[in-house]
């Protein structure tokens, strides 16, 4: 079977989230890849995103298509291994990898669409039917607003939220608002030196954080995570800004971490994410993929998370959409995604959806 089309679709999406007395409406990009093949089954990925989608929509025209146009299939992950290393001067980071990981999860999705399978299927065995999901909140920089938030997240079924601050004020109002028994994640998106990482997960002790995710700048500062990491009761979390697959397993392995969160739309794909979880279980080490998508990013997610061994909680931005372009396997219902069980994906986008929302 072989590619005739790769092509990427941008749409912008409306959505609103809550704040005191409002509702602020604001645009966010997904960017879809399609891939036709010459026996009729059209595969679906999505590539990374948000402010950089135009650039890697960009790589994936004029570079990765060109490289992808008449090739055997074959195995997904032997393709875009091969396609990676075509572009490996251009570094192991940034929109051709973003390109490559969206290319993959379509692969997945014709390999499972010809083998009459789920990918979840071609994964290994299917432990769940639903995957559970946490809400994962915009930065309000509001105490008010992140504790009522932090509140509507619970009270709408989920059992798990993760705040995007980075006050005390905010992460113990919210914790008082949901209680002691909810599970509470802050994400702080690398906003501290090492210096002040650590005093602020000690001060953050008493609100028995889940995780502290991404508590220093740079990324790359394992010896900095490490350190709060052994001087501190708060678990530690990244990867989202590793600079590769192979980074991510050294996190894992080198007791950097406690949680390790690969994406796979940005890292290669399914067939990258896999020897990343591999050897994350090996080392005893928590997987939780990152996953703020609305397409076949989050879907593919949630197949890689119900084949897993551990229970794995995945990420939802929790965003009011003004639809939903999976045909409702992005949406949360008690807290829970469900796992699709037609071949492939099990889903496609809607083309209404993608005709009404399309960047030109």
């Amino acid at each position: 079977m072989r590619i005739e089309r790769v092509e990427p679709i941008l749409v912008n999406i409306p959505y609103t989230y809550g704040t005191a007395g409002a509702k602020h409406q604001m645009k966010m990009n997904v960017l879809f890849v399609r891939v036709d093949t010459d026996e009729g089954i059209t595969g679906w990925g999505e590539a990374f995103g948000f402010g950089i989608s135009p650039v890697t929509r960009e790589a994936i025209e004029t570079l990765l298509a060109p490289r992808c146009i008449g090739r055997e299939i074959g195995d997904p992950a032997a393709f875009t291994e091969n396609l990676g290393y075509q572009f490996k001067s251009a570094g192991r980071t940034g929109p051709i990898v973003f390109g490559v990981s969206g290319i993959d999860i379509a692969l997945w999705d014709i390999v499972g669409q010809a083998a009459g399978k789920p990918i979840h299927q071609l994964l290994g065995t299917k432990r769940r039917e639903r995957i559970p999901a946490y809400a994962s909140l915009l930065g309000f920089h509001n105490v008010e607003e992140a504790a009522r938030n932090a509140a509507a997240a619970v009270a709408d079924g989920y059992r798990h939220v993760k705040l995007h601050e980075t006050d005390t004020p905010s992460v113990a109002a919210a914790r008082a608002a949901i209680g002691a028994d909810i599970p509470l994640m802050v994400d702080v998106n690398c906003a501290w030196t090492p210096d002040e990482g650590l005093r602020m997960a000690r001060e953050w002790e008493p609100y028995a954080l889940r995780w502290l995710e991404e508590p220093v700048w740079p990324p790359e500062d394992h010896a900095a995570m490490k350190r709060i990491r052994a001087e501190t009761r708060v678990p530690i979390a990244s990867g989202e800004n590793a600079s590769s697959a192979l980074a991510l397993i050294a996190l894992a392995q080198d007791g950097i971490v406690d949680v390790v969160q690969p994406s796979v739309t940005k890292f290669g794909g399914i067939s990258a994410l896999r020897p990343v979880i591999a050897a994350a279980e090996a080392a005893n080490v928590e997987v939780a993929l990152h996953s703020p998508y609305l397409g076949p990013g989050l879907v593919a997610t949630v197949h890689l998370i119900a084949a897993m061994e551990r229970d794995v909680v995945a990420e939802r931005f929790y965003l009011d959409f003004e639809a939903s372009p999976m045909r409702g396997f992005t949406d949360v219902t008690d807290g829970t995604l469900p796992v699709p069980s037609a071949p492939g994906l099990g889903v496609a986008p809607d083309p209404a959806f993608l005709e009404r929302y399309r960047i030109a």
